[in-house]
């Protein structure tokens, strides 16, 4: 008896085996969902970490390294000690010694990057040079002696040799080699064999001689540049007024030569500098790494430090300052990422939900009867659980494993807490679909139409909850902006302006329906007819689901599409305002004359359409006051014409080309009052009255003809635009070109031929260079991703929601055709049953996602996702969220026109069978 019941219980196929051989084309299409859908819940969260991460590390490699270089430095020991044991403690093993024990006293995550860190002796306060053949600009120039370790490997000796420290040195020696770089060589006229006379070693000057000339290997690395005057002389003045200018350079003396500075009255001083290591730096060390710095500064960090170089030791830096910098920046753009990766979220769980739903009602009437035969609800749960399981798990798994490896350095938790989610609710929803809708047996199904539906209780409450939260996000985000990123509810408004939308055209969709329906049942026809009392008869889950996944989809679409069109718009106008027109010319600081011939240079490069001559003087004054006062401003001379012409084409300021020409008999020249167009700001304090202006160009009076904000050829100043026919001096310092494609190579090298120190601004280079942040280029990739992902999850609730009604089409089409239906008017049948859905959800998403954007405008500020990079470059601009007419459109036109496509081909298809086949197999009412 048992080994018949054993035999007997194998012989039954196992379930999950026989479902999936059952349906393996459905198994493969929800794998492939879960996969797709689990990558993206998996990739998100690698993206931002991805992005930030970046972002951080350019912020710190993109500053200069005198502001990011940790400095440990202490003053020279003290004088109390013995002269031998001061000088031990500056040679080369002392000073090498307590690095190490820094470097090891480097707290996580600051890590130091030992190949551009470097320490030694230098003098604090710069030592005047004696020889009367060095340059003098206003005073003599003035040394900064420095004994720095590594110079043979940050260097390649272009003549002579590296200084050596031949015998002991010691404070009371008066002679030592040193090398300069061939910027220092260049500057202050050394050559090898020079000897250099340094004041400040008591009675008796230290001589000085140059043995090397040597170049930087990489002069922007931090050995180089965290101390610029080892590599370039610089221009400094003494406090006196007026102001005394010299020559400030470096003399770089042998590490064995460190003593020598002992005897000096620079001020000398120890110190190890620490470039720092950003290979391994992340966006979640930024906490961590802002508290060490502080700690480093004066903290726990600190007593530790000098611990090792000296109880007077102190550590600088402005590290702290870029990193306040690039978390500032970060917390503008994280909220209003936030914003679109909320609304992906909520679209693709709601497709899952709708492919659920989908198997679920395909399997209605075995569930039924499952039930009916007293299958307990548990008993199908599980089934159903593990046959969803075996899909899901592993789609999730490889959709994770994809994520992975296609972004890195990324952390691995969010990735797998996202696909776990996505996991999880692929392999509830049936389970839970199944046992919610058979939690009693049932001899029949019930009604379940529009038609026969009523909003019950339950549902009222629970969209009013829903109406009051979407409300509350949108106040709370027009008040406070997108200010945190972990405010789910202001994240939340995209997704719940969309509810509420989904929720009042559900409410609303029998109305049309039934006013549609009168005419076409008093008219012959039975094809519109038909249409409209089978779209009525459409289940409440089955339109409610669809529509809300439609108009989720299609408002993440159009507010993604929003963010990325706003941010387009503002980053052109930032590149227009900081060039003024396609391409600016000019010459060092706009304030030398361009040679006679660069306009005609100009104008022959391929693609420039015009150019315009203007004259800048920045340093033009206006007397004001009974005093005499003088106020700068900026005067512009242009010439008319072509200058209006200018200003209307780019949108800055146009005026008639008449305001600045002169009325009545007064001619073109100088000694008349000109007519002018200002600024407002400058407007307001010239007046109507004529004025008197200085400038290099020539002393002209100007009366205020108009008044505009900007003006091309000072887009982000105060400016006085006039004729300058009417300058003493009008030689042109600036060139205007406009064209379609320019070139920017080919006019540097057209410039370049014309004359020396010209340089070429493009616009398209500006733009470019405002998209190349990793902050803003990964926040823009999201959002990109965003609206085409929330593209596709429209087009797959679409397809999903036909194909739930398919089988019962197509038994209605067969049924039809044995009555005489013919094939156009089937046709004309299938396609006028889907279209009242997809056009109900494309007119609905096109208002959902309007009204998203008209609402949240005033609370998201787009500025920083757009111009973060532009700070102190272009003048600020607001950048606002506005409506992009195309994002609106072109998703909500593709839902309609794939609606009707896939009903064409279902036409088409079942054409193709039988009536008899297709109603064999469909078996549906």
């Amino acid at each position: 008896m048992a080994w018949w019941r054993q035999r007997t219980e194998r012989d039954v196929a196992p379930w999950v085996r026989t479902r999936l051989r059952t349906a393996p084309g459905a198994a493969v299409a929800f794998g492939v969902l879960v996969l797709v859908t689990a990558f993206l819940a998996a990739a998100l969260p690698r993206a931002l970490d991805g992005y930030e991460t970046k972002g951080l590390r350019q912020e710190i490699a993109g500053a200069p390294p005198a502001a990011t270089s940790v400095e440990l430095s202490a003053p020279q020991p003290g004088l109390e000690i013995a002269q031998s044991t001061r000088e031990k403690a500056v040679r080369p093993p002392a000073l090498a010694a307590v690095r190490r024990a820094a470097l090891a006293r480097l707290p996580a995550p600051l890590r130091a990057d030992t190949t551009e860190s470097a320490y030694g002796v230098r003098t604090s306060k710069s030592l005047v040079g004696l020889n009367h053949w060095l340059p003098v600009i206003d005073a003599p120039p003035r040394f900064t002696l420095v004994a720095q370790s590594g110079l043979a490997a940050h260097a390649t000796v272009r003549g002579g040799r590296l200084p050596i420290a031949a015998e002991e040195v010691t404070a009371d020696t008066r002679k030592v080699e040193a090398a300069v770089t061939e910027a220092t060589a260049r500057t202050l006229r050394l050559r090898v064999g020079s000897v250099i006379d340094v004041d400040g070693f008591g009675g008796t000057p230290l001589v000085v001689r140059i043995t090397g000339i040597v170049e930087p290997r990489h002069p922007r690395g931090g050995y180089w540049s965290a101390e610029p005057v080892l590599r370039t002389p610089g221009v400094a003045a003494d406090a006196p007024v007026p102001p005394q200018f010299h020559w400030d350079a470096g003399l770089l003396l042998a590490p064995g030569a460190a003593p020598v500075l002992l005897g000096s009255q620079g001020q000398p001083e120890l110190y190890w500098r620490f470039a720092p290591a950003t290979d391994r730096l992340t966006a979640q060390d930024v906490p961590g790494l802002v508290s060490r710095i502080a700690s480093l500064e004066g903290g726990p960090e600190l007593l530790r430090m000098r611990e090792v170089a000296g109880g007077t030791a102190a550590v600088a830096t402005d590290l702290e300052t870029i990193v306040g910098s690039y978390t500032t920046t970060r917390a503008a753009i994280t909220p209003v990422v936030a914003v679109g990766a909320f609304g992906i979220g909520a679209v693709a769980a709601v497709v899952l939900v709708m492919a659920g739903g989908l198997v679920a009602a395909r399997r209605a009437a075995e569930l039924a009867l499952l039930r009916a035969r007293g299958g307990s609800l548990r008993g199908i749960a599980g089934r159903l659980l593990a046959e969803t399981a075996v899909v899901a798990v592993p789609a999730a798994a490889a959709g994770l494993l994809l994520a992975v490896l296609t972004v890195d350095e990324a952390r691995l938790l969010p990735a797998v807490l996202g696909a776990s989610a996505v996991a999880l609710l692929a392999c509830a929803v049936l389970p839970v679909r199944a046992v919610v809708a058979h939690r009693r047996p049932r001899a029949h199904a019930e009604r379940d139409d529009l038609a026969h539906a009523r909003p019950g209780r339950r549902r009222t409450v629970a969209e009013l909850t829903v109406l009051v939260l979407a409300v509350g996000s949108v106040v709370a985000l027009r008040r406070r902006g997108a200010s945190s990123a972990g405010d789910l509810l202001v994240s939340a408004a995209p997704v719940l302006v969309g509810l509420i939308a989904a929720l009042v055209l559900v409410r609303l969709y029998p109305l049309p329906l039934r006013w549609a329906a009168r005419p076409a049942a008093r008219g012959r026809g039975v094809v519109g007819f038909l249409s409209l009392a089978r779209a009525g008869r459409s289940s409440t889950v089955g339109v409610a689901l669809p529509l809300l996944a439609l108009l989720l989809a299609l408002t993440t679409a159009a507010f993604g599409g929003s963010v990325l069109a706003g941010v387009s718009d503002a980053r052109d106008r930032a590149a227009l305002l900081a060039t003024g027109a396609d391409a600016r010319i000019a010459g060092p600081g706009e304030v030398t004359p361009l040679p006679a011939d660069v306009a005609g240079a100009v104008r022959k490069v391929a693609g420039v359409r015009a150019v315009t001559a203007v004259r800048i003087e920045r340093t033009a004054e206006l007397t004001s006051g009974g005093a005499g006062t003088k106020e700068g401003l900026t005067l512009i001379g242009v010439e008319p014409a072509s200058y209006a012409r200018l200003a209307r084409q780019t949108g800055l300021g146009a005026f008639p080309a008449e305001v600045l020409k002169p009325k009545g008999a007064q001619g073109a020249g100088t000694g008349r009052v000109l007519n002018a167009v200002a600024s407002p700001g400058l407007a307001e304090r010239l007046g109507r009255a004529p004025r008197r202006i200085t400038s290099l160009a020539g002393d002209i009076t100007v009366r205020i003809a108009a008044v505009r904000s900007r003006t091309p050829a000072a887009p982000g100043a105060d400016f006085l635009l006039v004729d300058a026919a009417g300058l003493t001096h009008s030689d042109p310092t600036t060139l205007l070109a406009t064209g379609a494609a320019l070139d920017a190579p080919a006019l540097r090298t057209a410039v370049r031929g014309a004359g020396k120190g010209l340089t070429v601004t493009s616009r398209d280079e500006e733009r470019a260079a405002l998209s190349d942040a990793p902050l803003q280029a990964g926040a823009e990739r999201i959002y990109t991703t965003a609206a085409l992902a929330g593209a596709g999850y429209a087009v797959l609730a679409l397809l999903l929601s036909l194909l739930q009604s398919a089988p019962e089409r197509a038994a209605l089409l067969a049924r039809l055709r044995t009555m005489g239906l013919t094939p156009r008017q089937g046709r004309r049948l299938l396609s006028l049953d889907a279209l009242p859905q997809a056009l109900l959800a494309a007119s609905g998403g096109m208002l959902a996602g309007w009204a998203t954007v008209r609402l949240l405008a005033p609370g998201i500020d787009l500025e920083r996702l757009a111009l973060a990079t532009a700070a102190g470059r272009v003048p600020v601009i607001g950048a606002s969220l506005r409506t992009d007419v195309w994002s609106l459109l072109l998703p909500a036109a593709g839902t309609v026109l794939l609606a009707w496509a896939v009903a064409v081909a279902q036409a088409w298809w079942a054409g193709r069978r039988t009536s008899i086949t297709e109603l064999r197999t469909g078996g549906m009412r």
